[in-house]
Order: structure tokens, then sequence, then C-alpha cells
């Protein structure tokens, strides 16, 4: 009777990773939206590019890599996660795929959501450091503390996981 319980027990449990396919598949959508936005504001900008200094464009142009980098990070997690938490993706062997697909365990899904964070994070504050008129001392202290503290986790979490196959 233990034995029965405890199969269906790791059944039920093994069988539950089905619940989060519907969570990445919502990052479809999620992808789409930070489409809509990439294009909304290109569509606001393309129209003055030659009235804007060149300051405003750089901030511009890092606005776009950063939506860049958010949907790449968005796309990751969500074939990444899929793979490693849910199924395996059976893609036609005539059709393209993605050299990185399946190559992904959690810790290397890990370090490249913290290094795509800390990237992120590093194009905020240089926008930040671009306009630094329109921005308080207090908060660009905090700008800075926040982002150090995420290059240190990155950093560290890095290092735990390279210890940790070793």
């Amino acid at each position: 009777m233990q034995k029965r319980i405890e199969y269906l027990l790791e059944r039920t449990m093994y069988a539950s990773r089905w619940i989060m396919a519907p969570v990445y598949l919502g990052m479809s959508l999620v992808l789409a939206a930070l489409a809509i936005k990439f294009f909304q504001e290109l569509y606001h900008f393309i129209p003055h590019i030659l009235d804007l200094p060149d300051s405003e464009i750089i901030l511009k142009l890092l606005t776009f890599i950063d939506l860049t980098l958010v949907g790449s990070l968005t796309v990751i997690v969500m074939f990444s996660g899929y793979e490693n938490f849910v199924s395996r993706m059976d893609i036609e062997s005539g059709t393209e795929k993605l050299d990185w697909l399946g190559t992904h365990d959690y810790g290397s899904l890990k370090t490249k959501v913290t290094s795509s964070i800390v990237a992120i994070s590093s194009i905020h504050l240089l926008k930040i450091f671009m306009n630094l008129n329109a921005t308080d001392t207090d908060k660009l202290q905090w700008y800075v503390i926040i982002h150090l503290t995420l290059v240190v986790s990155a950093f560290f979490m890095g290092y735990l996981d390279k210890i940790s196959k070793h």
C-alpha cells in the first residue's frame, strides 16, 4: 500500500510540471507586448531623428537596446524553462532550430538571467548618467548601489555555480 501511495504521489508531482506550460506560453504574450512597445517607441522616434541632439538619440538607442535585451531574456527563459522543467521541444529535423536549444541547464539559465539583468541595469544606469541633470543625487546614489548589488550578486552566483560543478 505504501509503495502504491508513493508511486501515485511521485507521478502526480511529476505530472504537475505541466502547470508551468501555460506560464511559458504566457511569456509569448509578454514578448508580443514588448514588441508592440518597441515599435511604438520606434514610431515616435523616427520622425524626429533629424531634430534631436546626439545625446537624445543615444538615449533613445539605449532604450531600444534595453527593450531588445529584455526580449532576448524572455525568449531564453521561455524556451530554456520549458525544456528544463516541462518537456523537450520536438522540432522536426527539416525545421530551423536554435543552436542553444536544449543546451542550457538550470545553472546556465541562472547565469544568463543574472548577466542579462546586470546588462539591463548597466544600460539603465548609463541612460541616467547621460541625463545626469534630471536625477537627484540621492536617487543616483541608490541607482549605483542597486546596480553594484546586482553585479556582486551575479558574480557570486556564477562563482558558486562554478565551484558546485567541480
